[in-house]
């Protein structure tokens, strides 16, 4: 199935310059997005995964439905300020901008294999934020998944020695 088919991309957004992938039309189509989810599922099935974690916001839709058809637990990095509990933090660049990402304290036990899902890989700063808050809670990665991989930003290079999968590359 050729995944690029049901990207739609989109220039000038949200800056000038920037060629947005919006997967929206991807994810409104059942039988496309359950492709995408067993694709990963399949790689990282025998692996010895106990979590999955995803970034906010489209990782928790690569990264929860992944974590179910594994049958293991998902956790959740958000945006400073909106999880409850208590919390660690770590601030990172984006393609466009800057932020901060938070996981709770007790989402991931010191020795849990971790996957990473997320629906893009650019230039690496969000993933890198969440490997290190990963880390810091003594979780093990396990690999990283993503939907599209923009290679020529060079994210790939900040996830050295992490088994990384990417369905679609622009």
């Amino acid at each position: 199935m050729n995944l690029k088919e049901h990207i739609r991309v989109i220039p000038d957004f949200p800056q000038l310059g920037i060629r947005f992938k919006d997967i929206t039309t991807l994810l409104n189509n059942g039988p496309v997005y359950k492709e995408v989810i067993d694709t990963l599922a399949d790689h990282y099935r025998d692996k010895g995964i106990e979590l999955v974690a995803g970034p906010e916001a489209r990782g928790f839709v690569i990264g929860a439905p992944l974590a179910y058809a594994l049958g293991i637990g998902f956790v959740p990095i958000r945006k400073s300020g909106k999880l409850p509990g208590e919390t660690i933090e770590a601030g990172y660049d984006l393609e466009y901008g800057k932020d901060k990402l938070a996981v709770h304290k007790d989402s991931i036990r010191p020795g849990q294999r971790v996957l990473i899902a997320d629906d893009l890989l650019a230039t690496g700063g969000t993933i890198s934020t969440t490997l290190n808050l990963i880390r810091q809670l003594g979780g093990e990665i396990a690999g990283a998944a993503f939907l599209i991989e923009l290679s020529y930003l060079n994210g790939r290079e900040k996830l050295d020695g992490i088994d990384v999968v990417s369905l679609v590359q622009y």
